[in-house]
């Protein structure tokens, strides 16, 4: 069964405990990632047949993600805060499947790019580099 992604939501928690609160970052366009891989380490000896790996970190990369800025707006404002602070934040992508999957990760946010063209809207281009794991819940 395939699913539209119009309607997915990006989340940014407010770092309060015990009961961390999250708000969809607002006018979010097209999002990227997050993706999955996982290093080797080669352990090819003397008496090996043939190379010989063992499986490393898992890295999940990074979600990237533009959005039509508002400078002033609610879910805005702290963005580029958080890049010059270097916070880590908890976030979460909402899927749009009948049991709205959620994939929850923390996140630095590592590039900020506004783009403000004289004919086009204001816009920003953000990156997020995953810190640990992405958990799914459903």
């Amino acid at each position: 069964m395939a699913y539209s992604s119009f309607g997915t939501l990006l989340k940014k928690g407010d770092g309060a405990t015990p009961t961390e609160a999250f708000a969809t970052i607002a006018e979010v366009k097209d999002i990227k990632g997050w993706s999955a891989s996982v290093s080797t380490e080669e352990t090819t000896h003397q008496g090996s047949s043939a190379a010989e790996f063992v499986a490393g970190v898992l890295d999940y990369g990074e979600v990237s993600f533009d959005v039509n800025f508002d400078p002033a707006g609610v879910t805005h404002d702290g963005l580029y805060d958080d890049l010059v602070a270097k916070v880590k934040r908890n976030f979460k992508l909402v899927m749009t499947d009948s049991g709205a999957a959620e994939y929850a990760f923390s996140a630095y946010i590592t590039k900020f790019e506004l783009s403000a063209p004289v004919k086009g809207a204001l816009t920003a281009s953000l990156t997020l580099k995953i810190s640990g794991a992405v958990t799914l819940t459903q």
